[in-house]
């Protein structure tokens, strides 16, 4: 599909559903980009071309790919961005909780990359975007799971990197503090169970504490470093953690 005489890149964006990952998608196809919105249950009014898949699943993270080369002929951005969280002491932590963390924070980028390598080399421009969180590089009680997805996101991205370079596909993992999403608005409870506080005093005392900014990152935020890192702009990041943590890992 063309748009003012050029081809339309093509952009796989999980999670898209809400959050940061409708903000991501929203961003690129505002943009021009066309979105393949990939989402366990994706928004009827959301942007971009909806596609439902569980993504702890292989089959669905191959099929995502598949559905986005199909739509646009070509696929030139993935930015992985689906996610959950629990929080549980590791005496408490569910077993199961532990393997659909797994599966999803970090098998699946693993898979999405696998199955758009072909394609992102056949850009010749292509980009590999994973929403990494401050979580990759700081840790907090209570999040084994998720803390341990996130680290080894970033050895993804860094392999991804130097396996990539010959062919001109950059990898980059943006690594941002707490978001205003509904991922954090639910936690909120469970913080408060786990630290033995009451659910207001969870923002300032547990959410925000390692912020130097004491504030939420807005999820447009976000979204406008992806749209940096996939375009123009954004061709000499690769194999490294974009952070934009208000000052967490300053410390």
């Amino acid at each position: 599909m063309a748009e003012n005489g050029n081809v339309r890149r093509g952009a796989l964006v999980t999670g898209a559903a809400s959050g940061i990952g409708r903000a991501i998608a929203d961003a690129f196809e505002r943009a021009g980009y066309g979105v393949l919105a990939a989402d366990l249950s994706p928004a009827d009014d959301g942007p971009g071309v909806p596609f439902a898949g569980d993504l702890t699943q292989r089959a669905d993270n191959r099929a995502a790919v598949a559905a986005a080369v199909e739509h646009f002929g070509r696929l030139d951005v993935v930015v992985a961005s689906a996610g959950f969280q629990h929080v549980a002491p590791i005496e408490d932590f569910p077993e199961d909780d532990w393997e659909r963390l797994i599966a999803l924070l970090l098998t699946s980028p693993f898979l999405l990359a696998k199955y758009a390598w072909p394609h992102l080399r056949e850009s010749g421009d292509g980009r590999f975007q994973v929403i990494a969180s401050a979580h990759a590089l700081a840790e907090s009680p209570y999040k084994a799971a998720y803390v341990s997805a996130k680290h080894g996101v970033i050895g993804l991205v860094r392999t991804l990197a130097l396996e990539g370079a010959e062919h001109g596909i950059s990898a980059t993992a943006i690594c941002p503090g707490y978001v205003r999403t509904p991922l954090v608005e639910r936690q909120i409870q469970s913080q408060a169970e786990a630290h033995g506080i009451a659910p207001e005093k969870v923002l300032e005392e547990v959410i925000l504490a390692p912020h130097a900014i004491k504030r939420l990152i807005e999820p447009e935020e976000v979204a406008d470093a992806a749209l940096f890192l996939a375009g123009p702009g954004g061709r000499s990041f690769t194999g490294v953690p974009v952070v934009m943590d208000q000052g967490w890992t300053a410390r």
